[in-house]
């Protein structure tokens, strides 16, 4: 058996420092620490799968790959018979909030390793919306201790969209200069203020500056259909990527333009299946698209897997594995400007390998992280010890007072009977929102739901200062059906209280637990508590095991379900209700923003 301990796992010595003895094990000279022998090696370079093929491993880092090594086999060295199974490199998420989990980087890490992920490129955002830049550090270091490559990008739009949300921090050009000082910074994390790249907002325009004087990866996040001068503005303002595209035509427009097309399959978008068309259809070259989560939360993780669902789904759509593959290795590591790194199985590489027994579903047997064995049969082999975070990460959630039923009181204009009002509209597995309106009556001078056609309200309490702030307004599309009420301190990307609810009494409630507890989520009925994350962590991610917060949240998703939501992933979709940089209709703290025209608009029309 493979010795397994933490330190065994420590990233290895540059690939300068370690070249001598990678060709005197290549050469024979020296003998490999592992050698994988009998293996189908898919090859992400070439684009074929090549038989007959042994690996030898010294060092944490690939040296030889190919027929016969027992030259590279001496006293001491691992052998492992792959018999015939497929050797595929480590998978690579290309872009991912690791808060979307519930969970820490560690509890992440201790999840998708068994599914094949060995590198992961981290936007931690969120926590910097609740934290800034001493949130940034902590997950940029608990990071650096992680037995798989962990690199992290330095948020760019804290907040999102000044003006129109106020978050718990706020970074600057500055911070962004320092960070790219780090030693495991990658580049700018994506650059949600699209409007502002083309207007030439100095702010964004100096973040992407000190990026690329540093010769780091620009992020991108261009959340709106417009294909016109809007985009072309964006492109020319420096983003290098995006993972907002929903159709077929956005892949290939960011493509031509010399983007990289980041087509992603979170626990609720699924963005793959049309966009992936612009290869299989429309024979766009497949080297400048790449696979990524963005946002998956523990159940997924857990019961479904990581990546590998996401390559699996992509070769369902009508990619070759191989194809597929590429899309979640070789070309995130180019991105990234890591292919002498990691994305291969090729000499001077980290040695990140999976052995597979069934290649178009993804069937991964063992997993190795830099030479260890790190997972076989599902399951994790080593210990990753848990990472404290300290006291002043936690306690976040502040609403300054306990909240009563009437705080989501909507008053009606004065001596109207009837308004219409604007309802955002959720739609199902995808992040825009549609700008609805809706007939609404009055009762004893307060605007009252449309349950009977699933318009029910939805609050903003502000969480960050104490203000005792709430802005309430209507959305559709939950299905509720029952008196119920959900909260949750996770509100991409600033990060207060959402509330949606059938039922003031239970919204005041659900609010008052989460201030409670230090956030989370958590759904009530009628006075009673169905279900409850607690997510002490910045309000954002649990202190608890994968596996606890996992079957926490299945509990919530069951609640739901029996309060008439039948939405596919709805904890999702009710947390980005209030990201007021993707079209169309939002709520934040000052209130609902049209962020077609990103401008503040009025409840009732």
């Amino acid at each position: 058996m493979v010795n397994q301990s933490p330190a065994s796992a420590s990233k290895p010595r540059p690939w300068a420092e370690m070249a001598t003895h990678l060709v005197d094990v290549a050469m024979g000279r020296k003998p490999a620490d592992l050698v994988i022998r009998n293996g189908r090696w898919v090859n992400v370079h070439s684009g074929e799968i090549v038989p007959a093929t042994d690996i030898a491993i010294a060092g944490g880092r690939f040296a030889y790959c190919g027929p016969n090594a027992s030259h590279a086999i001496g006293k001491g060295t691992k052998v492992v018979d792959a018999a015939g199974r497929y050797l595929v490199p480590g998978l690579c998420d290309a872009h991912m909030h690791v808060e979307s989990g519930m969970v820490t980087v560690t509890e992440f890490c201790r999840a998708v390793i068994p599914h094949g992920t060995t590198s992961m490129f981290i936007d931690p955002h969120e926590i910097a919306n609740v934290l800034g830049m001493p949130g940034v550090r902590l997950m940029h270091d608990e990071a650096v201790a992680m037995p798989i490559n962990v690199h992290v990008q330095m948020p760019s739009c804290v907040p999102s969209a000044p003006g129109l949300e106020h978050a718990g921090a706020q970074l600057t050009v500055d911070d962004v200069v320092e960070a790219m000082t780090w030693e495991n910074i990658i580049g700018l994390g994506e650059v949600m203020n699209f409007p502002g790249v083309a207007a030439n907002d100095p702010v964004m325009a100096g973040e992407i500056a000190a990026t690329a004087r540093v010769g780091k990866t620009i992020g991108g996040h261009y959340a709106s259909p417009d294909l016109g001068l809007p985009f072309h503005g964006y492109v020319a303002g420096g983003p290098e990527d995006d993972h907002e595209g929903t159709r077929a035509e956005d892949a290939i427009a960011r493509v031509r333009q010399g983007m990289k097309a980041m087509l992603r399959l979170g626990s609720a978008w699924y963005d793959v299946a049309a966009q992936i068309k612009a290869v299989t259809e429309g024979g766009i070259d497949p080297r400048n698209f790449i696979l990524c989560t963005d946002d998956s939360h523990s159940g997924t993780l857990v019961h479904e897997g990581h990546m590998d669902r996401v390559v699996r789904h992509a070769i369902r759509q009508g990619l070759k594995p191989v194809t597929a593959i590429q899309m979640a290795t070789i070309n995130t590591a180019q991105h990234f400007r890591l292919e002498r790194e990691l994305g291969s199985i090729a000499p001077g590489r980290l040695a990140d390998l999976l052995i597979v027994s069934d290649l178009a579903e993804m069937t991964i047997d063992e997993v190795y992280g830099r030479g260890i064995r790190l997972a076989r049969g599902g399951r994790l082999e080593i210990d990753i010890p848990a990472y404290d975070y300290p006291q002043t990460a936690k306690n976040t959630v502040r609403i300054g007072k306990s909240l009563l039923a009437e705080d989501f009181d909507i008053a009606a204009p004065e001596g109207a009977n009837k308004v219409r009002a604007r309802v955002i509209g959720v739609i199902e597995n995808q992040a825009p929102t549609r700008a609805l309106e809706a007939d609404l009556v009055v009762e004893d001078g307060l605007v009252a739901m449309d349950r009977r056609n699933d318009v029910c309200q939805i609050a903003l309490v502000e969480r960050h200062r104490g203000t005792g702030s709430v802005t309430n307004a209507f959305v559709s599309g939950f299905g509720y059906v029952g008196d119920c009420a959900m909260a949750s301190s996770v509100a991409h990307d600033s990060h207060h209280i959402i509330v949606v609810g059938t039922n003031k009494q239970d919204m005041a409630l659900a609010a008052n637990r989460l201030a409670e507890v230090g956030g989370g989520v958590v759904m009530f009925s009628r006075g009673k508590e169905l279900a409850l994350v607690e997510m002490p962590i910045a309000g954002l991610m649990s202190d608890e095991r994968a596996e606890i917060v996992a079957a926490k949240a299945e509990r919530l998703t069951e609640a739901m379900r029996e309060m008439g939501c039948s939405l596919n992933n709805a904890y999702m979709q009710h947390s980005l209700l209030a990201l007021v940089v993707i079209p169309e209709l939002r709520i934040s703290d000052v209130g609902l923003v049209d962020v077609k025209t990103f401008q503040k608009v009025d409840l009732f029309l």
